[in-house]
Parts: C-alpha cells; sequence; structure tokens
C-alpha cells in the first residue's frame, strides 16, 4: 500500500505541478497582456505628451518671436519720437532763420554795415544753421526740379517756350524746409507753364 500511496503522491505532485505550470502559463499570458496594455497605453500617452510639447514649442518660439517684433517696433518708434520729438521747436526757429536770410540778402545794406559787426552775425547764423541742421533741418531747394504739390507751393505760373521747363520750378520766392525728411514748410515757388 505504501507503494500505491508513492504512486498517487506523484500523481498528486505531478497534477499540481501540471496546475502550478498552467497557473504560471496562465498568469504569463495575463501578465504579457497586462503588459503589452500597459505599453500600448504608455505609448498613446507619450504620443500626446509629444504633440503636447510641439503645441508649446510651437506657441512659446511665437511668443518669443511676438517679443523680439514688440521690442523692435518699440525702438522704433521711440526713434521716431526722438526724431521728430524738436519739431515745433525748430518750426517756430524756421522764422529767426529766414529773418537772417531777409537781413543778410539784401547785399547792398549788409556791405554797409562794419566789417566786424556783419562777421560776428554770420558766425552767430552759420552756428544757428549748423545746429538746425544737426538736429535734422533741411533746406528744400527745388530749382530747375518738378513741381511737387507735397513739397512746393506755387505762387505763380510763369509763361515758358521751352516744353522741358512745362512745370518746372523757375524760381523759388520763399525757402522750404524739411525736418528728417519730413516737410515743415513747403517751399513757395514761381513754376513754368509751356503755352503752345
Amino acid at each position: 500500500m505504501k507503494d500505491l500511496d508513492k504512486e498517487n503522491d506523484i500523481v498528486i505532485e505531478e497534477n499540481t505541478n501540471i496546475a502550478d505550470d498552467s497557473a504560471k502559463l496562465d498568469d504569463s499570458v495575463v501578465a504579457e497582456e497586462n503588459a503589452a496594455e500597459a505599453l500600448k497605453k504608455l505609448r498613446e500617452k507619450l504620443k500626446k505628451c509629444e504633440v503636447e510639447k510641439q503645441e508649446y514649442l510651437v506657441g512659446w518660439q511665437r511668443a518669443k518671436a511676438d517679443m523680439v517684433n514688440a521690442r523692435k517696433r518699440d525702438e522704433s518708434e521711440r526713434l521716431e519720437f526722438i526724431k521728430f520729438s524738436n519739431e515745433r521747436i525748430v518750426s517756430d526757429l524756421i522764422p529767426v532763420l529766414e529773418s537772417f536770410d531777409m537781413a543778410m540778402g539784401n547785399k547792398e545794406t549788409w556791405e554797409k554795415v562794419e566789417k566786424n559787426w556783419r562777421t560776428g552775425v554770420e558766425y552767430i547764423y552759420s552756428q544757428f544753421r549748423k545746429t538746425l541742421s544737426d538736429y535734422g533741418l533741411q533746406e528744400i531747394d527745388p530749382i530747375n526740379q518738378k513741381f511737387d504739390h507735397s513739397l512746393h507751393e506755387a505762387s505763380s505760373y510763369e509763361p515758358v517756350n521751352d516744353q522741358n521747363l512745362d512745370h518746372s520750378i523757375l524760381e523759388v520766392v520763399q525757402k522750404g524746409y524739411s525736418l528728417n525728411g519730413k516737410v515743415l514748410k513747403a517751399a513757395r515757388v514761381k513754376v513754368g507753364e509751356f503755352k503752345k
């Protein structure tokens, strides 16, 4: 009977081993299925994170570019403001400049003034012009140019025989001035008009 019990124990043990192996196989299959499912979920999550990362990167780059552009625009506007911040005072000084021109324009009277005094006034005048020029004031000298309404003001139209002089500026009646390219005072001019 002992032999039979031993055989039964062996059979039971083998069955138990088979059951354990079967359970191990079932557990490993389940574990592999769970691992595959978990890996699939992780890959999906990784893809989602990569998409979000790309969106954040693009958004950050766009915000950085907007910031750089805003700084450039601000700097440009600041320089433009500085460029024309003196416009009012320079405009107010143009009549003084014109008074100098008028006083020195009458050659006959100007030559009669004492030489030392005349030299001093001419020096002051040149300093004044240089200072205004340093701030961007330029004289508009349109002689022999074509008439342009944005730069010139026609005081009269003079008949001309040469067709090339049609709508050309023949004479400057009063000088014009611009500040950094912006017209402050249009030049008053006589314009040629061709008559057939």
